[in-house]
């Protein structure tokens, strides 16, 4: 049996499973870890943990490894809007970002302004579709730029922006910042364009929530300050009294207090799993997936907005056909797990997702891509 047979065969239970760009349930490997890792917490043994605490070390490893990063620029966060409250409040001049964007970058990105009484201020763009392009960002960028704020994934849509194009277009002298929690782990991607990379473990690598982590690039370290640094941001050995330390001149300078360790368990033993099979494998198989779900849309008459280019898409198929609530009802009746929101009925497929759970998706929807549902 394959490493990838083995993966998908962790996913035994997902029956109508079609919802991984909102929440992926627990992998049986990281709820062991856990488990393992709680046992140790529990015990009165301060070599367990040690043992435990060492886990941080081996989860920054591994996404240092799956980036392309030096491990000292990863730190573990516990959340993807922590990482890029750290990047965006550090910050001066105009950072652009899309209109329509996740909450984790337009909020975090209005409150950083706030906060710096304008000295961060945003630049709103609003592109055709909410998709950021080059051309769309081209539009926006003069001097007062310092940063591009972007979804690498768009989570209304499924659109996968273009990062080496976006990185050549506002060159090295600004900043990209990306949120990879849509596409980290299940797309492969030169994400050396990014200079900050934010993700989160509790979608698509199963993981659970407290799993966030950032990566910060030499040059963000130069440029962004560590406005929210704390006690592991120092390169200070534990306490210190009289003169507050520096911040450290590595990424760590962006932690603020040592992470929570039943967390880092479950990411280190998801990150290990996904190392293991390769990502390129996870994400050809993901694409299979929305291929076939993109075909099934077809068949039914159901609109996509979607991208049709594989490389400019992830695991999000969005669908809008012209009663999107009437048909998250009937997906819902018949078993099938989605998100509906923003106008779109949203369905995320991973690599384990069933053809049973393809079929039962393809059966729920109707012929005319608009159903006439009334509950009763």
């Amino acid at each position: 049996m394959s490493a990838l047979d083995h993966y998908v065969e962790s996913f035994a239970g997902e029956t109508g499973y079609l919802n991984w760009a909102a929440f992926g349930p627990v992998s049986p490997a990281a709820r062991a870890a856990m488990t393992d890792a709680a046992g140790s917490l529990g015990s009165f043994d301060p070599r367990r943990h040690a043992a435990v605490g060492a886990q941080a070390g081996r989860a920054i490893a591994g996404i240092a490894g799956l980036l392309g990063a030096d491990r000292a620029e990863v730190v573990l966060r516990p959340s993807s809007t922590d990482a890029l409250q750290h990047a965006l409040f550090g910050l001066r001049g105009a950072v652009i970002a899309g209109a329509t964007e996740f909450p984790s970058i337009s909020l975090t990105l209005q409150r950083a302004s706030d906060a710096s009484e304008g000295a961060v201020a945003p630049r709103w763009i609003e592109p055709r579709d909410g998709r950021v392009t080059p051309d769309a960002v081209a539009d926006a960028l003069d001097d007062d730029v310092t940063a591009l704020a972007v979804s690498h994934v768009d989570y209304r849509t499924g659109y996968r922006a273009d990062l080496p194009a976006l990185r050549e277009l506002i060159g090295p002298e600004r900043l990209l910042i990306v949120d990879a929690v849509q596409s980290f782990g299940v797309v492969e991607e030169d994400w050396a364009a990014a200079d900050v990379i934010a993700g989160h473990g509790y979608k698509w690598l199963r993981a659970g929530r407290g799993t966030g982590f950032g990566r910060f690039s030499t040059r963000a370290i130069e440029r962004i300050r560590p406005v929210l640094s704390g006690i592991t941001g120092t390169d200070a050995d534990g306490p210190f009294t009289g003169e507050a330390p520096p911040p450290a001149s590595a990424a760590r300078a962006f932690t603020t207090s040592v992470p929570d360790q039943l967390a880092v368990a479950r990411l280190a033993a998801a990150v290990d799993e996904l190392r293991g099979v390769g990502v390129a494998d996870i994400a050809g198989r993901v694409a299979e997936q929305v291929g076939e779900i993109l075909a099934i849309a077809e068949r039914r008459g159901v609109r996509s907005v979607t991208p049709a280019d594989p490389a400019r898409r992830a695991g999000i198929v969005a669908l809008v056909p012209d009663d999107p609530d009437a048909l998250g009802r009937r997906l819902a009746d018949a078993g099938v797990a989605v998100t509906v929101r923003g106008g779109a009925v949203r369905v995320a497929a991973h690599a384990g997702t069933s053809a049973e759970t393809l079929r039962m998706l393809e059966d729920a929807l109707p012929a005319s891509g608009n159903p006439a549902y009334a509950r009763s």
